[in-house]
């Protein structure tokens, strides 16, 4: 059974209004079975282990790891139950014939891999971040991962994204994708529902930056890794005092505000204000709403009772 092909979410984030960053991943990487692993013209090899067979398909130009079996690319590691490698013909470099190739190769099949599915006990993981699910794709040619499956989540250091239908991670650009019913919790109690969510961790300068304020003193950020998240369809943003829903939006985790347009409903307690948009100060709870071309700003406020 091979994993539906799945589409890609450019055109329906750029029609919400927001760019979603591209992760420009280093040309095709050489099988791990080549002999040369130094060939940096392709990028980081792809090194593989496994337990039990291995399969190798001429006709379809796969080989299959049974039994366990891992695949490794710079500090990105797949471990499944079973995984298939994709290869192709390499790309040759200009002025050589594929004879050339074989013999710098020592004599090896002139094939690189440029994916990898993973299925049974799916396990994706780098330095930080950790994914689980059922089934697994991996394009080495990008560097994008896709999780689906039962209870399929991706964890980064004191946050958590789940999602119902897919996972799409980005390592290079710390960008995370959830596809129905996407939620992130983070470790200050917040949390981000929508049925498309795109969360994006700190970079590794504002991870450095965060660190060394920590060192000398300064607060250590609430939100841990997590940037900012931007909801499509369906977004909710709770706090344990406020709760905030539109139709799309962003939150910024380091200012702890959010931005939602569309069938804006603030409620705290009993006190709700509905607008056309609203920012929402997710640490002191002061909402500005602002009204649409027609829309008025609307509010149900409920008097604290006597006593109380």
């Amino acid at each position: 059974m091979r994993l539906p092909v799945f589409s890609r979410p450019h055109a329906f984030l750029a029609a919400a209004g927001f760019l979603l960053a591209e992760a420009l991943a280093p040309s095709p990487t050489a099988l791990a079975a080549d002999p040369t692993p130094g060939d940096q013209a392709h990028g980081q090899v792809v090194h593989l282990f496994w337990k039990k067979e291995e399969i190798y398909d001429h006709n379809r130009q796969t080989v299959t790891l049974t039994g366990g079996a891992r695949a490794q690319r710079g500090d990105m590691t797949v471990d499944a139950d079973t995984l298939i490698g994709y290869l192709r013909p390499k790309k040759q470099a200009a002025g050589t014939s594929s004879t050339d190739e074989s013999q710098k190769n020592g004599g090896s099949s002139d094939m690189e891999l440029y994916r990898v599915e993973a299925f049974g006990h799916v396990h994706i993981y780098n330095l930080e971040n950790q994914g689980w699910g059922d089934h697994g794709l991996y394009d080495v040619d990008r560097a994008v991962l896709l999780m689906t499956g039962k209870a399929m989540k991706f964890t980064t250091p004191r946050q958590l994204m789940t999602a119902r239908d897919l996972v799409e991670y980005h390592p290079q650009t710390h960008t995370s994708i959830g596809w129905g019913e996407a939620t992130v919790n983070t470790s200050d109690g917040k949390r981000i529902t929508a049925d498309v969510m795109q969360a994006v961790e700190l970079s590794d300068a504002q991870k450095a930056a965060n660190r060394a304020s920590q060192a000398a003193g300064g607060e250590k950020a609430k939100s841990g890794n997590l940037d900012r998240a931007y909801g499509w369809g369906h977004v909710v943003i709770r706090t344990d005092r406020q709760t905030a829903t539109g139709d799309r939006g962003v939150y910024l985790a380091g200012p702890e505000l959010a931005r939602l347009i569309g069938h804006v409903r603030v409620t705290q307690g009993q006190n709700q204000n509905n607008g056309s948009q609203a920012i929402v100060n997710m640490k002191t709870g002061v909402s500005h709403m602002l009204s649409g071309s027609s829309d008025p700003v609307q509010g149900l406020i409920v008097p604290n009772e006597a006593g109380k």
